[in-house]
């Protein structure tokens, strides 16, 4: 037996002894009493009775254990042309003098913080601070729009919010007082005050109500100690993308944060202290949370805060840059800015010239990794590209191949296997597992492992209803997939990318896998609309790589035609259109269902999360013209 399936085994064979394994990784205040408290299932809780302070164990115990003057922090920002180095040291006094400036502002243990920030050094510091005060942060994605931003105010009620006078996306300069101010004026909830970041980008006017970041840092004095927290008390709430009515704000606790995310580092990605991990993502997002600012924090890593793009800050080079100066190890972003950079670059030419030798794993997750993109990269950069999967409820990988564990064979198109606590399953329509090789829905048995979300913020029966209530003992995923006979996991999309043509459900993932292994195209999105006989068809949208040029009526015919040797007939995608771009959420996620929305002829609003809405909108007739009936 090999050490990933030992440990897999012994995690769902004895939990509680699994993890307090894991959890020795962590310094404890007071060492958990209880590691799974199971009395009042679905609600479990991991580390009961046990204290510690996430901040002490992400900065000042690598300074207390002599580590203080290795990097911990490198800001690299192409889009203003600057870059800074903290050591742990720095960034942990830089901390503690913001947690101290909080102090004097009335913030203590369980007040709620909401986060407004670009991809800067002080949005680090600003939750690196809360969670030394105990304080709950609430990241809310720097540029949302008003309304969303009233949305999670309302909801998490915060004391104060820290925010910047602007943000910059590639060559965009938005400013985000005026979004905060008129957010502020919509909600009922009104914080105390607020906490600008000035940049010279853009300055921001100041009202009463506002208090300046440098000035508040300059007076401060003295460091502001950690707080010792409960392992089972909220460390953050991250609200759910494009929600809508009553937001989910995922609770992310303390205690089994820490511990999960401390052994995710070494034995899924396999990087450990004083190595250097980047997590190309934001810091609004999940992957931000987790693996920019605290995963590789707790490991002792060096950490990337970079404000850029995969291409245009400067070239498709952008991501060589990094690595090659900053001597970068493993690197995790999401499959849409590898197609982005082959999109610009298909031979990978920019690769040259930029020194690799030290680069050792590519992890992508966000959005399915198509074969052909997966082939690319692993052809291109000679590393593992190691697909993994996992969802802003859990906080790190439901499956993956575990590099620092016991690497696996991998498949393209497969994260490969479910990690340690996860006792993952697929169920049909009536929750019975499914044969290898069926499609059905990815569901995980109760109890979830440390990290993921115990329920969602003043709202245990929204808990219950979104995840746990369609399959009663089971967390729902919301994901279609399958696991083939050597159980290897397919994640196919959501569920509502699951299509019913004439009666055969239909994945338009493994629709877009066959239109991504094609030559000529760069990325796509396949999606299903209301069809009078069929009841549902599917239409597909290509992107085709630079510099190629192709008949758009010659190439639709060859697509179609692969669809229908590789899946059959039954598939009945015969509507195929190139297009200059897809619309996409600012993480990279193609917004499939917005344009599912408008090619039915819905009046769907264009989500705050969008990256580009022009893109959106030059795709609006394309998407209303009328379906070939076939």
């Amino acid at each position: 037996m090999g050490r990933y399936e030992d440990a897999f085994r012994r995690s769902l064979a004895d939990p509680a002894g699994f993890w307090a394994e894991a959890a020795a990784a962590v310094d404890w205040y007071q060492d958990p009493q209880v590691i799974l408290d199971d009395s009042n299932p679905p609600f479990y809780k991991w580390f009961a009775g046990g204290t510690l302070n996430t901040c002490y164990n992400a900065l000042d115990r690598h300074v207390d254990g002599g580590r203080g003057e290795q990097h911990a922090l490198i800001y690299d920002s192409p889009v203003t042309g600057t870059a800074k180095t903290f050591t742990y040291r720095q960034l942990r006094d830089e901390t503690a003098r913001f947690a101290a400036v909080l102090k004097g502002l009335d913030i203590q243990k369980g007040d709620r913080v909401v986060i407004y920030m670009p991809m800067i050094p002080e949005a680090v510091v600003a939750m690196l601070a809360c969670a030394r005060l105990g304080a709950i942060h609430s990241v809310v994605f720097g540029g949302f729009a008003a309304h969303e931003l009233a949305v999670r105010i309302d909801d998490a009620t915060p004391k104060l919010i820290v925010s910047a006078s602007c943000g910059i996306e590639g060559k965009r300069i938005i400013e985000y007082k005026p979004i905060l101010d008129k957010a502020i004026d919509e909600a009922v909830h009104k914080p105390a005050a607020t906490v600008i970041v000035q940049r010279p980008q853009a300055t921001a006017a100041m009202t009463a109500r506002d208090l300046d970041w440098h000035e508040l840092m300059a007076a401060a004095t003295g460091l502001a100690p950690c707080v010792a927290v409960d392992a089972t008390d909220p460390l953050y709430i991250l609200y759910t993308s494009g929600t809508t009515g009553k937001p989910k704000g995922v609770v992310r606790d303390n205690g089994g944060h820490a511990a999960a995310l401390t052994w995710s580092m070494r034995n899924v990605y396999d990087t450990g202290a004083g190595e250097v991990f980047w997590a190309a993502s934001d810091i609004g997002w999940v992957v931000g949370h987790s693996y920019i600012v605290y995963a590789p924090l707790l490991a002792g890593c060096t950490t990337i805060l970079y404000e850029g793009k995969p291409v245009g800050t400067p070239d498709a080079g952008a991501f060589w840059r990094v690595i090659s100066e900053h001597n970068v190890k493993s690197l995790f972003t999401a499959p849409t800015g590898f197609r982005a950079i082959r999109k610009e670059d298909p031979q990978g030419t920019l690769t040259a010239g930029y020194d690799l030798s030290r680069f050792r794993y590519l992890f992508l997750a966000g959005e399915r990794l198509d074969p052909d993109t997966y082939r690319w990269a692993a052809d291109l950069l000679k590393v593992p590209v190691i697909d993994h999967w996992w969802q802003t409820e859990t906080g790190w990988a439901i499956a993956a191949d575990p590099m620092g564990l016991d690497p696996k064979p991998t498949k393209p198109g497969s994260p490969t296997f479910p990690m340690p606590g996860y006792d993952l399953r697929i169920l049909d329509e009536d929750g019975n597992e499914a044969k290898p090789g069926d499609t059905g829905h990815i569901a995980i048995r109760l109890p979830l492992p440390p990290s993921c979300l115990p329920t969602l913020w003043h709202d245990d029966e929204g808990f219950i209803r979104s995840y746990l209530a369609r399959y009663p003992g089971y967390y729902l995923t919301g994901d279609g997939g399958y696991r083939d006979a050597d159980g290897y996991l397919y994640v196919m999309g959501r569920t509502d990318d699951v299509i019913n043509v004439a009666g055969h459900r239909l994945s338009t993932g493994e629709m877009e896998e066959v239109l991504a292994s094609h030559p000529a195209v760069a990325e796509c999105a396949v999606f299903g609309v209301a069809d009078e006989l069929k009841g549902e068809v599917p239409r597909g949208l290509v992107v085709l790589k630079a510099g190629v040029t192709a008949d758009p009526e010659a190439l639709a015919a060859e697509l179609a035609a692969m669809i229908r040797e590789r899946i059959g007939p039954i598939a009945a995608l015969r509507t195929i259109d190139v297009v200059p771009g897809l619309p996409k959420t600012r993480s990279g996620k193609i917004l499939r269902k917005t344009m599912r929305g408008i090619a039915n002829g819905k009046d769907e609003p264009v989500p705050s999360t969008i990256d580009d809405p022009a893109v959106l909108a030059g795709l609006r007739p394309i998407l209303l013209r009328r379906n070939d009936p076939g």
